[in-house]
């Protein structure tokens, strides 16, 4: 069950609108009730067929903080802000199918025959992807990536979401050196923002918003 503690809390209009990518963090902590609701609401993302293909890995620790770092070019947003997620995608996300089976079955969102079904269609499926398999993994962490960045807005934190990083050294600092097939999706740095960030505004609809077949722009 997610219960939000804080008062007021943005709706979500409101945090998807005053988001900013926010690059230097002060370093406050982050209280752990506050961190308890983030990682609830990061999990309530949708996944394809609820398979919560994910590993989502808070980084506090001081040195675990320089590893990573480290292992992103030395941005220092990680080393700066109180906990990074580093969210994982893993491809083989099907083989840990009993117990999402059996949560559906016992909050009564399936019946059995629905599981049943899952039993069978949920391998076949994964395994018809063949090579996209890593892909639509990555498609589904980064939609739980997605909630983390609007519930922390919405709760008076500030995100960022970070390219640059070398991902076989990223997978060390996580431990997860020795799992080739594990992906790294993106970091995340959640913390107090050191310095406020301008809109630097959206490209007019007509550019990039079609109806029905690019180049139909859509006019609002």
């Amino acid at each position: 069950m997610i219960s939000i503690t804080q008062t007021q809390p943005l709706d979500v209009p409101s945090a998807i609108a005053q988001r900013r990518a926010i690059k230097t963090f002060k370093t406050d902590p982050i209280a752990p009730e506050l961190l308890k609701q983030l990682v609830e609401l990061t999990v309530a993302a949708p996944s394809s067929y609820n398979l919560q293909d994910w590993q989502i890995i808070l980084v506090q620790d001081e040195a675990q903080k320089a590893a990573l770092s480290a292992a992103s070019f030395n941005q220092q947003q990680i080393v700066q802000a109180p906990v990074t997620f580093v969210f994982a995608a893993d491809p083989n996300g099907e083989q840990n199918l009993t117990p999402i089976l059996e949560r559906g079955l016992e909050t009564g969102a399936w019946n059995e025959g629905t599981v049943n079904y899952f039993k069978t269609v949920i391998p076949q499926s994964q395994a018809a992807l063949g090579d996209k398999r890593r892909e639509y993994a990555i498609k589904d962490a980064m939609i739980a990536a997605t909630h983390l960045v609007l519930a922390a807005e919405s709760l008076g934190l500030s995100t960022c979401f970070m390219n640059g990083w070398i991902e076989d050294q990223v997978k060390e600092v996580i431990g997860a050196g020795d799992n080739p097939d594990l992906a790294i999706a993106v970091l995340v740095p959640v913390g107090y923002a050191a310095e406020p960030r301008l809109n630097p505004g959206r490209l007019p609809f007509s550019s990039n918003v079609s109806v029905d077949r690019i180049g139909n722009p859509y006019a609002g």
